[in-house]
């Protein structure tokens, strides 16, 4: 049977545009569903379908629009510090996210944890997420949870904790980050926001040393 590839390239497109459905992160909705709308544009422009080539198109410039958007907004970022794990939003926070949460942290215990360093990340005064580490050894802490909302997993929120926000980690005489992880998602994401492997403490472990702050 002969493939008809113009059919195929269709299809392409269709799957696109219902895989940006699932996501739910917005920004990677737009990007997949831009994708998607300019594949089917092309197919109906292939096909001579004028109504299917316009219709995609101008789905195309309204997903362009709404990223220049989100590209070009200016995110307001703080943190909010608690003083204890007990803190009854907190309780709910973990309550609510909690199969979300053990994906990444499979091992969270907030029952295990002593000594903590706790605050939630504000975006745009929205709490989206919760960092808590434990001072082991002098001036490093260790990560036992770095958790953001999904939909607002792109990163700007770690890279205003381990950029801009070193001067929280520097009051408290802190100047290394470290965790252990086996979650493949978890560990891509280190990767990406600078921490390297620490052989001393094992295999599955990772450092983020941090910029002195003058």
């Amino acid at each position: 049977m002969e493939i008809n590839w113009i059919q195929l390239f269709g299809y392409f497109g269709s799957v696109l545009i219902a895989v940006s459905l699932m996501m739910r992160s917005i920004v990677r909705l737009r990007w997949i569903n831009l994708c998607g709308a300019a594949v089917f544009s092309i197919y109906g422009l292939l096909v001579h379908a004028i109504p299917v080539f316009l219709l995609n198109g101008f789905i195309v410039l309204i997903d362009i629009y709404y990223l220049a958007q989100m590209v070009g907004q200016k995110n307001y970022f703080e943190i909010l510090e608690k003083n204890r794990l007990s803190a009854p939003y907190l309780q709910r926070f973990f309550k609510y996210y909690e199969k979300d949460l053990h994906k990444f942290f499979p091992d969270f215990n907030p029952d295990t944890i002593h000594n903590p360093i706790v605050f939630i990340i504000l975006r745009n005064m929205m709490p989206i997420g919760v960092f808590i580490g434990e001072p082991i050894g002098e001036h490093t802490l260790e990560i036992k949870l770095d958790y953001v909302i999904p939909d607002y997993r792109d990163l700007k929120s770690a890279y205003f904790l381990f950029g801009e926000k070193q001067r929280f980690f520097a009051d408290n005489q802190i100047t290394k980050l470290t965790i252990c992880s086996r979650v493949e998602k978890h560990l891509t994401y280190l990767k990406k926001t600078g921490f390297e492997k620490d052989e001393k403490r094992g295999e599955n472990c990772y450092i983020l040393r941090l910029t002195a702050v003058a």
